[in-house]
This record gives structure tokens, sequence and C-alpha cells, in this order.
């Protein structure tokens, strides 16, 4: 696993191997960056944005978004081994002045974390088995914490049955395998 793109291109990424977490392959990601840079869709730079990245794991979409510029990464994951690596990444990148990290569960710390700024781009990738992280969505919605050009991204598996289309806009979506990533808009009030 690699940095694709930017600063920090070809760096390799630690992860740990687990069924708890399964890393964004790179070619994934490599598609999610050229759809938000060049869909006429989309209006969205990645350079001096404010990103928050749900259920980090290793940090691979965190530490592609500040390779290519975005000012400040939120990275919020609760699972222990995870964490160690993307501390590890965050340290062999030396980008702890643009990295902060959360050890909590993601409802939890939208339940209590203040936001200064507003979010550029939420990125969601829960466990396939999770349902919380439409809870997650909703409790985002209820915040206002987005900017007006905001961008939520989704992974989920391509065959899901689950609910959370009636909260966003969908602008575009691709399917990779068995994964199906959501560009999305939250319907604001």
């Amino acid at each position: 696993m690699r940095i694709i793109s930017g600063k920090f291109k070809n760096k390799k990424i630690n992860f740990h191997k687990n069924t708890e977490t399964r890393p964004l392959k790179d070619s994934v990601r490599e598609s999610i960056f050229n759809i938000l840079k060049h869909s006429s869709k989309i209006n969205f730079k990645i350079e001096n944005s404010k990103i928050i990245d749900f259920y980090a794991g290793t940090g691979s979409f965190g530490l592609e978004c500040l390779s290519r510029k975005a000012s400040h990464v939120i990275f919020v994951e609760k699972n222990l081994n995870a964490l160690s690596n993307l501390e590890k990444n965050i340290d062999i990148l030396t980008l702890k002045n643009q990295a902060t990290i959360i050890k909590t569960d993601v409802l939890k710390f939208l339940k209590n974390y203040n936001f200064v700024e507003n979010i550029d781009l939420a990125f969601f990738d829960p466990p396939y088995k999770d349902k919380g992280y439409i809870d997650a969505i909703k409790l985002l919605k209820k915040l206002n914490c987005l900017s007006k050009d905001h961008i939520i991204l989704l992974h989920r598996e391509k065959n899901s049955k689950e609910d959370f289309k009636k909260f966003f806009k969908i602008i575009e979506n691709r399917i990779y395998g068995r994964s199906e990533i959501f560009f999305c808009k939250l319907f604001l009030r």
C-alpha cells in the first residue's frame, strides 16, 4: 500500500492485515481522486481543504489528501491495531501539524467534538457490517459543520440494502469489485 500522488508519492503506508479493517485499494483511491478533480458534476478542490476521515483505519485516504495539499485531516478510528499504524504513518510522513487523531467511536466523536471550522470533505469507510454510520450521518447533518461546497464520500458493499440514500443527493457513484463509492451532498436545511 502506498501514497499515489502529491508530495509523498510512492511512499509506503503501514497497515495491519486483519479481518476488522480493510484498507482502501490504491486503484480505488486513485479513481476517487480523479473523479474529485475532473468531474464536471463536483465542485471541489483538495488544496487547502479540511477533511474528516471517519473509520480511518491506517489513514490511507486522509494521508492521500494531505499528500495532495489538503490543509488538515481529522482521523477518527477506534481499532487499536489500526491506530498504531496510523500514528506510525503520520510520524514517518512528518504530518503531526496537519493531522488530528481522535481515538474513539465515530458517534462519540460527533457528539463531543467542537467544530471550529467547516469541513469540506467527509469520508465514511465503515466496516461493511457496521450500520451505525447512518446515525453518524444524521448527527453530522444536525451539527451543520459542513462547508457550502462539501462532499461526502461513502464506501459501502455494492449489494448493500441499507437506507442511507434518503439523506443524500448522490452526485456520482462507482463500483469497484464488491465495493461501491458514493459521491454525495447532504440535504441541508
